[in-house]
């Protein structure tokens, strides 16, 4: 085990009990590196990365790694993952799902500047950078000449109609942590980064780029999250919706109309207040997580009020648990050298272009 970052966030939780929590979840972890949600269950690429940088946090470093170099032999020759695979019972990796997910492959990027940002490690950062070039140019493959990165292919390479705001503000911060992994190895991708600046403007000025989500909370907080919709415009958006997901004392909800609370969302959505200035809001949100863990140091995925059921039942996830994690990170007295990733991203990452400067880019050549 190699240095861990973790600290207390005061009166909520101990790098103990966090640190406990972090061996939960490489306890899960099988030999081939792969973190499934839960025993038996599946991984996807994005919550098995989401695990990568829980590991690292807790001083699992190798484990982490152990968990970015299952994704390499998986990756296909176009750049993308499956959206879910499970482990064979002969040790292998099967498919479960074949959809071609932007979001899940794109993440893949976050995890790498992630470990970068930690480790300082450049063999590494090297050895994974043909991965997040691949990954990232099937990604972008899927943008729409109006800027929005639709939402998947099928197996066979069709792309799907329509674009989520959710996954295509996830996107637009993985790639912020792509272009910032390719300056810091010295390779130039002014694509990426016009790419990005397109992305962005999508996000924060054409709602109607995307399928209607309303009643979900990560379309609420994810523009905030992925550092997009910042400043007091991200609180303003916070704002107009926090009593319509936010149940008090209790956490965020899935969808505005279902009791139905998760620890993950709770856990995100304190991150996009603390990215925001609003640091008392994100920890009394952060606070309300501790009534879901469970006494082997893991956290339930779900609730429902107000029979305070869980759901799925029984499930206490490996995401579950990264997502308190790294939030516990960004709220620690001591933060790690990765968390200003998820709550101060421009200190982190290239400061996405300007509506003036993604003109002037824009703009047909005179040659």
């Amino acid at each position: 085990m190699n240095k861990s970052f973790l600290h207390d966030v005061r009166g909520i939780v101990t790098a103990a009990e966090i640190g406990r929590t972090v061996d939960a979840i490489a306890e899960w972890q099988l030999p081939s590196g792969m973190v499934p949600w839960f025993p038996g269950g599946h991984a996807d690429p994005w919550n098995h990365v989401e695990a990568a940088m829980a590991l690292d946090l807790g001083g699992r470093r190798a484990e982490a790694e152990r968990a970015y170099e299952w994704l390499v032999p998986l990756q296909r020759p176009d750049g993308a993952w499956h959206q879910y695979y499970v482990a064979g019972d002969d040790g292998t990796t099967k498919v479960e799902q074949d959809k071609l997910d932007a979001n899940v492959c794109a993440y893949i990027a976050a995890g790498v500047w992630h470990h970068t940002l930690l480790h300082h490690d450049d063999g590494f950062a090297e050895a994974m950078w043909p991965v997040v070039e691949r990954a990232i140019d099937f990604v972008l493959d899927l943008q729409t000449p109006r800027g929005e990165i639709l939402w998947a292919r099928h197996a066979d390479g069709t792309p799907w109609s329509f674009a989520l705001l959710t996954g295509s503000s996830s996107i637009c911060h993985s790639l912020r942590c792509a272009i910032a992994l390719a300056e810091h190895l010295g390779h130039e991708r002014p694509d990426w980064e016009l790419s990005a600046a397109r992305l962005a403007r999508v996000i924060a000025h054409e709602p109607d780029a995307f399928a209607p989500k309303h009643r979900w909370a990560m379309d609420w907080y994810y523009p905030v999250l992925a550092g997009v919709v910042d400043g007091d415009a991200g609180r303003q958006r916070l704002a107009a919706r926090f009593d319509t997901f936010v149940l008090d004392g209790r956490g965020v909800r899935c969808v505005n109309d279902r009791p139905w609370i998760t620890v993950a969302e709770t856990c995100e959505c304190a991150l996009a207040h603390l990215a925001v200035g609003e640091r008392a809001t994100a920890e009394r949100l952060f606070s309300w997580t501790a009534q879901y863990r469970h006494d082997d140091d893991r956290y339930w995925t779900g609730t429902v009020y107000p029979d305070e059921a869980r759901f799925p039942g029984g499930e206490r996830s490996t995401y579950t648990a990264a997502s308190v994690v790294l939030t516990a990170d960004a709220l620690a007295s001591v933060p790690s050298p990765a968390a200003a990733l998820f709550v101060d991203s421009d200190s982190v990452l290239p400061v996405l272009m300007g509506e003036e400067e993604l003109a002037r880019e824009n703009e047909p050549s005179r040659d």
